[in-house]
């Protein structure tokens, strides 16, 4: 939604780099290039001329002159103000005290609120309540079998009493004010703590739809009145939005179709002209693309630097903690990492959703993003094919795979044997980083503490003394393993007693240590 925009503040603040200081024509033509791009995103000419005089002001302030590197702090300002006219902090819904909870949504035909409607179902039944939708859109034409089709795949009851309309010529039948006050009544009677009342919509703001919703208001006073706001329309957002508020009194904004290529002007004006906050947004056709909005984590988003916390809440929710915990275990205890672990982590990854959307999340995600876009999500089907038609044995012991096995495993996966050498090699190449990380090291990362050796650097790493390669003959392996265990005892024994922490050498219990098994071979226990 927000890549042009991003995208032009990115280059914007590129030119501030490496300035010592900031002079009033470079703040000038900063604020000039964001005043473009704001316009350009279509964001409302009044929220953009508020917004980039906050933005001059502060910038040519103290903050900005006496800070070390000014041109991070002009980017630490433009944050802050992109997270005040997004509605400054994380608005939750306000639950009722007795009673179940009644939640209302409005706004035009097209908006998307029956399929947000079950989004929003499904996200409070997964929060532990149990919500129930109620039908009042008897006007456009099969809404109410919409509504049922949407219930039943998020898991929640639907309150139908009319069929409504099933084509354009047909007049509606019901009392849309009607089936909300018995919807409510069947909510408390069924004892479900949360009502979602659909409403109808139009093609345009018109007096009988906003009559229709002021009565649907005041007949079952809701706890929160819930305006769906498309993203994708741009200026008109604010002139739909203040008309909602004037008629309904909305108390929330809903963005729908934020996963849009549209110029995302909307999301950075309604909040800013209305007052009131946006609470959640729908990022996706699927009824779990729907998340809490976040205003700081969205204006990361827009300037390029990521929305990490949101990745690690989706983590949390999908990760499986039993897989984890074994897979920890394994790490410890260095067993070998197999096709199967790699199968079962790329379920993990699978169930946290669509690859591009955690990978936009990261931070400079921009820079790549036309790569993100090209990435075909049907990649992780066909590498999980390629496993599974691997045997149990091969997926344990990989380098028995000969060319003859190669060609079964394309031909039973539907592959080219190109694509399965390709993983057998990136595979192996993750055993053995895996292996190294076991054995407390990170390849490629010398001078860390456990992760290539102490002092770290190429001088070091080049005047460090080679060992001597251990022999492939095993009789000869193990001589020489025996002969380098015989010298490190004869330096223990005549090292001096005692140690600098008060315990001497004949103190020394391995089993403090916490050793992988069969490790006590080693030093001769």
């Amino acid at each position: 939604m927000f890549n042009s925009l991003s995208d032009r503040l990115t280059a914007t603040f590129k030119n501030l780099r490496g300035k010592g200081r900031l002079s009033e024509a470079d703040v000038d033509a900063t604020v000039r290039e964001i005043r473009r791009a704001l316009l350009d995103a279509d964001v409302a000419v009044s929220v953009v001329r508020e917004f980039t005089s906050r933005i001059r002001e502060r910038a040519l302030g103290a903050e900005v002159s006496g800070a070390l590197n000014p041109s991070q702090q002009i980017v630490k300002i433009v944050n802050e103000e992109l997270v005040e006219i997004l509605g400054g902090e994380t608005r939750r819904i306000r639950m009722a005290k007795t009673g179940p909870t009644i939640i209302m949504l409005a706004g035009l035909q097209g908006a998307g609120k029956t399929t947000l409607a079950g989004k929003l179902a499904k996200w409070l039944k997964a929060q532990g309540h149990s919500p129930i939708l109620v039908a009042c859109d008897l006007q456009r034409p099969n809404a109410v079998t919409q509504l049922q089709v949407v219930g039943q795949r998020a898991g929640v009851p639907v309150f139908a009493p009319h069929p409504g309309a099933t084509s354009e010529l047909e007049h509606p039948a019901g009392d849309p004010v009607a089936v909300a006050s018995a919807g409510v009544a069947e909510a408390r009677q069924k004892l479900h703590d949360v009502v979602i009342v659909d409403t109808a919509g139009r093609l345009g703001v018109d007096a009988e739809m906003m009559d229709q919703a002021r009565r649907i208001r005041q007949a079952i006073i809701p706890n929160e009145v819930l305006f769906v706001i498309d993203s994708m329309i741009g200026q008109d957002a604010v002139n739909t939005a203040m008309a909602f508020d004037n008629g309904v009194n909305f108390t929330g904004i809903v963005l729908s179709k934020l996963d849009g290529d549209a110029r995302g002007g909307a999301a950075l004006s309604v909040a800013s002209v209305t007052g009131k906050p946006v609470m959640f947004a729908s990022t996706g056709e699927g009824l779990d693309d729907f998340e809490l909005f976040h205003p700081d984590r969205m204006a990361s988003r827009i300037l390029d630097m990521g929305d990490v916390l949101t990745l690690i809440e989706q983590a949390e929710k999908a990760w499986d903690k039993d897989e984890a915990a074994r897979m920890a275990k394994k790490f410890a205890d260095q067993e070998d990492f197999t096709l199967d672990d790699f199968l079962a982590q790329m379920q993990q990854i699978r169930n946290m959703g669509s690859m591009k959307k955690m990978l936009m999340m990261m931070p400079g995600a921009q820079n790549i993003r036309q790569q993100l876009e090209n990435f075909d999500e049907r990649e992780i089907d066909r590498v999980e094919a390629i496993v599974r038609s691997m045997t149990p044995h091969e997926r344990v012991a990989p380098k028995i795979i000969n060319g003859s096995r190669r060609a079964r495993i394309a031909k039973g996966s539907g592959v080219h044997v190109s694509e399965v050498n390709g993983l057998l090699e990136r595979f192996a190449q993750a055993q053995k980083m895996m292996k190294k990380m076991a054995q407390g090291g990170m390849p490629g990362m010398p001078g860390m503490p456990g992760m290539g050796g102490p002092g770290g650097g190429r001088k070091n790493a080049k005047n460090a003394p080679k060992k001597k390669a251990r022999s492939g003959n095993p009789a000869k392996a193990a001589q020489e393993l025996r002969e380098a265990e015989a010298k490190r005892a004869n330096a223990a024994s005549a090292a001096p007693t005692g140690a600098a922490f008060g315990q001497g050498a004949a103190d020394f219990d391995p089993s403090t240590l916490n050793l992988p098994k069969g490790f006590e071979k080693f030093l001769g226990k």
